[in-house]
């Protein structure tokens, strides 16, 4: 077989026996290459008056991960103080961060934001909780503030779960109330100098254009103090073969050309702002899983491999897929969904983790059954690669089920260097918070 490359970030297939032989499997890989590339498209998306991009850290926290992305030029958008103090141990500034939660700090966690706005971080209103309890000390320190607004309309998220801009969804201040916190905050005399919309992850481009007209609606309405219009994150990637990434030129073409109807209708010139997470580094990352065992029942044939949900949780909680790579212990690939050239002898197999849960593998249908991959057979000891895990595997997943630790991640450096950028977790970590109770 000729083909030795695989995945968007061409990774070669003699790499993966040597990274897990080194550090181990499973382990998380990402390319700094491709997620500094991925930024730059960003980057370079047309917009009228300026734009602005911030990544959405929840995607992949790792500090690694966000100096590369900072040093490209991007700032963060934040889903927790926990998440903003991370990114400042990390060496990044408040000042190049925006929070925007659910939380409605009080006590030390209130005092921690406080410090944290007076030290440059901006603060998205998203509740008319949080503006009331916020509003005082705003006022006191001549803050200005944004807003989350919820537009209360069709989202555009790929899912229901990740749909945030529906009469479903609870994120941002719902459109009925916006008057009313802006009443408040004009009598205050303090200012939203930015709005911000998000209505999902990975949906029509559509709903994206629609948000944009939408959004520049009430900004119009109710805003006449901003000087930036947030559009959100959610740009689809296409992780599998036959799925269609969104145009982000074509976009920020629309963005454009609204933003200059906007400022022919009113005299005011917005910069554009977006967060995107999963563009940034979805496709810049794999798992490198190896097989331990093979199964076979009367209905599948089973590859049970040493990582599963508790490490990429997206199959089970949304229904999503990531292409397969099989490659032999000798680095010898044998195939890959990335290319449907390799084709010739494939075999049907359940692909599954070592979770004690029936819905522990990479890919499931709608019901939550299995569905069997089609690849060439590997055998015990072989390894099992996992594309498209850049983005909401590692942060997000539950890696302490079964009390299994939580992996060591690797980067390729873009001189095509390994170097391990986070250790495995020692079993002690697991349980070192636990009191010896005597009962």
């Amino acid at each position: 077989m000729t083909m030795k490359q695989f995945g968007p970030t061409k990774l070669d297939a003699a790499l993966v026996p040597k990274i897990a032989q080194q550090w181990g499997t499973p382990i998380y890989l990402h390319d700094q290459e491709y997620i500094e590339n991925s930024c730059q498209q960003l980057l370079s998306m047309p917009n009228a008056f300026g734009l602005h991009v911030r990544y959405a850290m929840k995607a992949n926290s790792d500090r690694t991960v966000l100096r590369v992305v900072t040093n490209k030029g991007l700032d963060l958008d934040c889903s927790s103080l926990g998440e903003a103090i991370r990114a400042h141990a990390a060496g990044i500034p408040f000042s190049r961060m925006m929070l925007t939660t659910q939380e409605v700090p009080s006590g030390e966690d209130r005092l921690e934001l406080e410090a944290m706005i007076k030290a440059g971080l901006k603060y998205n209103v998203c509740s008319m909780t949080q503006f009331k309890l916020i509003a005082d000390f705003a006022k006191s320190n001549n803050i200005d503030l944004s807003m989350r607004v919820h537009p209360g309309a069709t989202g555009g998220g790929e899912s229901t779960t990740r749909d945030t801009g529906s009469e479903y969804s609870c994120f941002g201040v719902h459109l009925n109330d916006v008057p009313t916190v802006k009443a408040m905050a004009d009598q205050m005399g303090i200012r939203f100098t930015q709005v911000h919309v998000h209505i999902g992850s990975g949906g029509d481009p559509e709903k994206w254009r629609e948000n944009i007209d939408r959004e520049l609606g009430f900004v119009k309405s109710y805003f006449p103090d901003a000087t930036t219009a947030s559009f959100g994150g959610g740009l689809k990637v296409a992780r599998m073969p036959g799925e269609k990434s969104a145009d982000i030129t074509s976009l920020g073409a629309y963005a454009k050309q609204r933003i200059e109807e906007f400022k022919a209708a009113t005299g005011r010139e917005l910069q554009m702002e977006i967060e995107p997470g999963t563009f940034v580094v979805a496709n810049s990352g794999h798992i490198v899983t190896r097989v331990i065992d093979k199964k076979l029942t009367n209905e599948m044939n089973f590859l049970i491999v040493d990582g599963g949900m508790e490490l990429l949780t997206r199959p089970l909680l949304y229904g999503s897929e990531h292409p397969i790579t099989i490659i032999r212990q000798d680095g010898t690939l044998l195939s890959s969904e990335y290319d449907q050239a390799l084709s010739a002898g494939l075999k049907s197999f359940g692909i599954v983790g070592r979770c004690c849960e029936s819905g522990d593998s990479v890919r499931l249908d709608k019901g939550g059954n299995i569905v069997p991959v089609m690849i060439a057979e590997p055998e015990i000891g072989d390894y099992v690669v996992i594309g498209g895990t850049g983005a909401y595997s590692e942060s997000m997943s539950p890696e302490n089920y079964n009390s299994h630790r939580k992996p060591g991640a690797v980067m390729r450096t873009r001189n095509g260097e390994l170097v391990q950028i986070r250790k495995k977790q020692v079993r002690e970590q697991i349980y070192q918070n636990e009191l010896d109770v005597k009962l």
